[in-house]
């Protein structure tokens, strides 16, 4: 049986560090199927494998159980239980109960589907995936396999179905995903040590990242398991470990919310967080730019995403002990970032930079965008002399004054322009790019992003935000738009729902702006909400009910920052 605490899979799929596989009901964007799935997140997010627990010949209706080893399918007639062995490598078993193993999707073409043949070489039975390029093989280590539409074509059922040699008894095979062949499988442990092994491997990461976790801190296990097992070995484009969005169908790295995760990461493993920060500046391209996404088999480049990447590494450098070379790079690859911004994104004459469209900033069909997409917004020049305060402090370190001069001048000048070109007094405002005077109000919080500069800004400017945050406060957080704005909607993406990144950059200027009472109400009511609907991609404002992909990384890494913070501080404000 498994150990630990359980997991909702509807809600986060059963995974491992390191493996590109991931057992799950869900087999595309809200799309549940009938049964549990192999699923490979090798050039894309591909149902591969259907799972299918039968009694006698009827599907049995069985209850998941997921743990942080174990997953369990349980029926009163028995049980069928999956582990990993390794990144790879599935183990599977069952008791009372036959498991068909098949093709996900019947049609099989010259271009998609699954192909299924029994091995003469070792017995064992292969399918090959034309979506993953990958081939799956299974390997009987105990009981028999009955084969069904092996070597058949076009559209036709292929599975095979385990049972036992003699009632009453276990089966067990391995599942390995292979890239064209390998030796025969033999099993290097048995089930026991297997399952023991497993678990041990999450409790050595958890103990390593999550030292600080009391019982205060309630979801802190799950929110390191999400993260944990969202991580993928280097593969693809993805010449680094690197911790997906999540398993589910939002299985990239977009580069801006990989800093939030390197930020959770950097305490329990500096060089694992440092590869999630420099992912995307792996993939910058002549002009400075940074990709919109990676991913195993994609790079896009059609958008890109705010320069947050100052404010991260300015919290990530203490942690790291990085060398002079590291520390050089670093600042190479952060000032091209922010060249891309000063040069291709200011309009002639101009001191403020501008954004192509709504995505370029992360919030993608944020209200700020809602007349005009190419707009000069206020969020984007304080994440800029946030960098441009940032590589003026490396180049200080780097022994390289007039460059940090130069740096803090121009953080300066965008900061003034801002101050003096968008602020209006009570608010500020965006406005076209090139146009002086279209400038309007939303009732987005992306128009409230500026208090990221925290002590930067004048306090009077910095107080007048915090008012206006704080009617952004639901019961349950952070509402993306003004719940009285007549865009407001529940389910509108950046027009209402709550985002982890949203509240931990606003938190963290509240903070820093002397706001700290609110900076504790907007913590405290983010961490309840994580504790009591999960790590969802994001939450109905009014409700608290998690949203869209349900096992989303920066969202259990933005719970780990702002618990961990909140324990640390010693305060005695709980999350309620």
């Amino acid at each position: 049986m498994p150990h630990g605490p359980s997991f909702a899979l509807s809600d986060i799929p059963f995974s491992t560090q390191g493996s590109w596989l991931s057992l799950s009901p869900v087999v595309a964007q809200h799309r549940t199927g009938d049964t549990v799935h192999l699923i490979s997140h090798v050039g894309g997010m591909h149902p591969v494998l259907a799972l299918r627990p039968f009694t006698g010949d009827t599907p049995a209706e069985v209850r998941l159980h997921a743990t942080f080893g174990t997953l369990a399918m349980e029926h009163t007639e028995g049980s069928v239980e999956a582990v990993f062995q390794q990144a790879d490598v599935l183990r599977l078993r069952g008791h009372g109960l036959s498991l068909r193993i098949g093709a996900a999707e019947p049609e099989l073409t010259p271009f998609t589907g699954t192909y299924l043949i029994s091995d003469p070489l070792d017995g064992s039975h292969v399918f090959t995936s034309y979506e993953t390029g990958r081939r799956y093989r299974v390997t009987v280590l105990s009981g028999r396999a009955d084969v069904v539409g092996a070597e058949a074509l076009g559209r036709a059922d292929r599975h095979l179905t385990l049972t036992p040699t003699d009632p009453g008894t276990t089966w067990e095979v391995a599942l390995e995903e292979l890239h064209a062949a390998r030796p025969p499988y033999r099993p290097p442990t048995n089930w026991t040590d297997t399952a023991a092994k497993a678990r041990a491997d999450f409790t050595a990461y958890a103990d390593r990242h999550l030292p600080w976790a009391t019982p205060g801190t309630p979801a802190a296990e799950l929110a390191g398991y999400v993260l944990w097992s969202a991580t993928v070995d280097p593969a693809g484009y993805l010449t680094r470990p690197a911790v997906l969005m999540s398993k589910h169908w939002m299985n990239k790295l977009w580069s801006w919310d990989h800093c939030f995760n390197a930020l959770a990461l950097a305490e329990g493993d500096p060089r694992l967080a440092l590869d999630q920060f420099l992912i995307p500046f792996d993939h910058q391209d002549d002009s400075g730019a940074l990709p919109d996404s990676v991913t195993h088999s994609e790079i896009l480049y059609n958008y890109v995403k705010p320069p947050i990447h100052g404010w991260a590494l300015s919290k990530l450098r203490p942690h790291i002990d990085l060398t002079a070379e590291e520390l050089t790079n670093l600042y190479d690859r952060l000032t091209r970032w922010t060249d891309f911004w000063l040069t291709t994104r200011r309009a002639p004459g101009a001191t403020l930079p501008h954004y192509h469209h709504g995505n370029d900033s992360g919030w993608d069909n944020a209200t700020t965008f809602l007349t005009r997409r190419v707009r000069v917004s206020a969020d984007l020049s304080a994440f800029l002399v946030l960098q441009l305060d940032e590589l003026s402090a490396l180049a200080a370190l780097l022994d390289r004054p007039e460059e940090s001069e130069r740096h803090a001048k121009d953080a300066a000048e965008i900061l003034d322009a801002l101050l003096t070109g968008l602020w209006d007094g009570e608010r500020f405002r965006s406005r076209p790019a090139g146009d002086e005077e279209a400038a309007a109000p939303s009732d987005s919080l992306l128009d409230l992003m500026p208090i990221v500069l925290g002590e930067r800004l004048p306090q009077e400017i910095a107080d007048r935000l915090a008012d206006r945050i704080s009617t952004h406060l639901t019961p349950h957080g952070l509402a993306t738009e003004h719940p009285d704005s007549p865009y407001y909607e529940a389910d509108g993406y950046w027009r209402g729902p709550i985002w982890a990144p949203s509240t931990v950059l606003i938190e963290d200027g509240l903070r820093r702006a002397g706001h700290r009472e609110l900076a504790d109400e907007v913590s405290a009511r983010f961490r309840l909400l994580c504790e009591t609907h999960g790590f969802a991609e994001n939450f109905d404002a009014l409700t608290g009910q998690g949203q869209r992909d349900r096992a989303y990384t920066w969202t259990a890494s933005g719970y780990l920052l702002l618990a961990r913070a909140h324990l640390r501080r010693g305060t005695a404000h709980p999350a309620r």
